[in-house]
């Protein structure tokens, strides 16, 4: 358990104390987490805690902060599964006995598919004690009756500072992330066959599953100009992927809310991806030249447009990204905190679960 420590407030009062669900940050866990803990322990009055079970049954916090809590009651095994899921409903107790909130950010709308009855009852349970959500963009949808705060996904240009970057390559695509069904990147290796020869694809990032892996080789291995590299990717590997590209592609065949997207951005390389409200509103915020469009099924066409617009781009042309400054994001997050205490312990009136 790591506890990260805020400056005293101007009034000298006790600690906030917010208690994170993810655990000390470790190498592979995801920079958005790392830098809300640090943006939030920044704030005045406030420290983070990091995530145990001992720690949050045991020791005492304002709130709890959950992000994706399908996490608190999965595991490796059957056996430490089942230890999670009574640990989380010790952990429900104990928020209720202490009249201690719950936020829950809401980076996916949906459940994770494949998960058990007693997993969904678990999580269920969770809602029904959330006393707010915070949503990461405009078109994540409110539900009558539930609180909620908007506060943007911050931007990755400070994690990244001081990590060598390349060259672009012209007419470099790349696609980086954990590749799972849903983000279609077979689609991408397929399309990228039919793209002019002077293009390359890279594709990096571990497949979800050893049957896909093995599907995306195959595909890869029709076409010389694409190289698969099928691993975790550390930061200074990333930064050479997505900064020797021209352009990165995400395929999704979905998407409401997207890291990958402000990574890219964040590193100073146009984007294309699925054409909805989320990602129109994200190219009005940043300039409309660094969010290209598809729709449908992604084609070679859409990938050979997206280049052609990313080489009009100057090496010094950046997005704009000012509206996700992590200083603001972190004082957004502590007053969501605290309008989630005065709710949770100003009515005993909970939201419907929906």
């Amino acid at each position: 358990m790591t506890r990260i420590r805020g400056r005293v407030g101007d009034a000298g009062g006790r600690t906030f104390i917010v208690q994170q669900s993810f655990p000390r940050p470790r190498p592979t866990t995801n920079p958005y987490l790392v830098m809300l803990g640090r943006a939030v322990a920044a704030q005045p009055g406030v420290a983070v805690r990091t995530f145990s079970f001992r720690a949050a049954l045991l020791k005492r916090a304002d709130v709890f902060h959950v992000h994706w809590p399908e996490i608190l009651v999965s595991g490796h095994s059957p056996a430490k599964k089942l230890a999670r899921q009574g640990l989380t409903l010790l952990l429900l107790a104990k928020l209720a006995a202490t009249r201690t909130p719950i936020v829950r950010t809401l980076h996916n709308l949906e459940l994770p598919t494949g998960i058990s009855r007693r997993e969904r009852l678990l999580l269920s349970l969770i809602e029904r004690r959330t006393a707010l959500w915070i949503r990461l963009n405009d078109d994540t949808p409110e539900v009558e009756g539930r609180a909620f705060e908007l506060i943007p996904h911050g931007h990755y240009r400070d994690w990244f500072a001081g990590i060598p970057r390349q060259d672009r390559v012209p007419g470099r695509a790349a696609f980086v992330g954990l590749i799972r069904r849903y983000k279609g990147v077979e689609g991408l290796l397929e399309a990228f066959r039919g793209v002019r020869s002077d293009a390359s694809l890279v594709a990096a990032g571990r497949a979800s599953t050893p049957e896909l892996e093995a599907e995306l080789a195959a595909l890869a291995s029709l076409d010389e100009r694409i190289a698969l590299v099928p691993r975790f990717l550390d930061d200074a590997e990333l930064v050479d992927v997505v900064t020797s590209a021209q352009l990165v592609v995400l395929p999704y065949r979905e998407m409401h809310n997207s890291g990958t997207a402000l990574t890219a951005l964040s590193l100073d390389r146009p984007v294309l991806v699925p054409d909805n409200e989320v990602t129109r509103r994200l190219a009005h915020e940043v300039g409309e030249s660094w969010v290209h469009h598809f729709r449908g099924d992604l084609d070679a066409r859409d990938i050979e447009t997206a280049l052609d617009g990313a080489a009009a781009l100057g090496d010094s042309d950046r997005p704009d990204l000012s509206l996700r400054e992590w200083d603001v994001a972190g004082a957004d997050h502590v007053r969501a905190y605290r309008r989630a205490v005065a709710l949770h312990r100003g009515s005993s009136v909970e939201a419907p679960v929906t």
